[in-house]
């Protein structure tokens, strides 16, 4: 007995793929944001202990607003990454991908989108990066940007950029598709 795997399937499997990781990153962005506000407001001894066992506890001594900016840096990068997956499950939970046509232009807004968080991450995973160099040339013991989750800018651009070639190959497409429906 053969089975068959159909994009339908595989769209399936995505799908609750794409959901388990929007679930992971919502969590860790709300680990951070809540040990962000935890530290500054409450207890700050919480930065010994930050999201995922980071030790911030150096920087915060440092200063508490080098602490901010460093933690807003990669509270952001963590939300635009939640944004980015709640994007594409709302795309695939809406059935907007009509596989009949796919040069349609909810596709395209959808490439463009995404293209535009994964830009947007990469400005801000790259700001964070020079930062936190910046912050260790200072003499602050800090953890690795991988640690941070502020790594690979550079990724995220390359990223991004194909997503926008790939969006404008789309738009010349949904022409192509325009013209042909208009002939018959």
């Amino acid at each position: 007995m053969e089975i068959k795997i159909t994009t339908k399937h595989i769209l399936i499997v995505l799908n609750i793929i794409t959901w388990l990781i929007f679930v992971g990153v919502c969590i860790e962005a709300g680990g951070f944001l809540f040990n962000t506000f935890y530290t500054l407001f409450v207890g700050p001894q919480n930065a010994e202990f930050f999201w995922n066992r980071l030790d911030l506890s150096s920087l915060y001594k440092f200063d508490r607003g080098h602490f901010f900016t460093e933690t807003t840096l990669i509270n952001i990068v963590a939300v635009l990454r939640a944004i980015m997956f709640f994007v594409i499950v709302k795309f695939l939970y809406d059935k907007k991908l009509d596989l009949s046509k796919p040069f349609n232009l909810h596709m395209r807004r959808f490439i463009l989108n995404i293209g535009y968080l994964a830009l947007g991450i990469s400005f801000f995973s790259s700001w964070g990066t020079n930062y936190t160099d910046w912050l260790v040339s200072k003499g602050v013991t800090m953890p690795s940007t991988h640690q941070l989750r502020i790594a690979g800018a550079d990724v995220w651009l390359f990223m991004s950029v194909v997503l926008f070639v790939i969006a404008q190959i789309f738009k010349r497409g949904i022409e192509i598709q325009t013209e042909n429906d208009l002939t018959v």
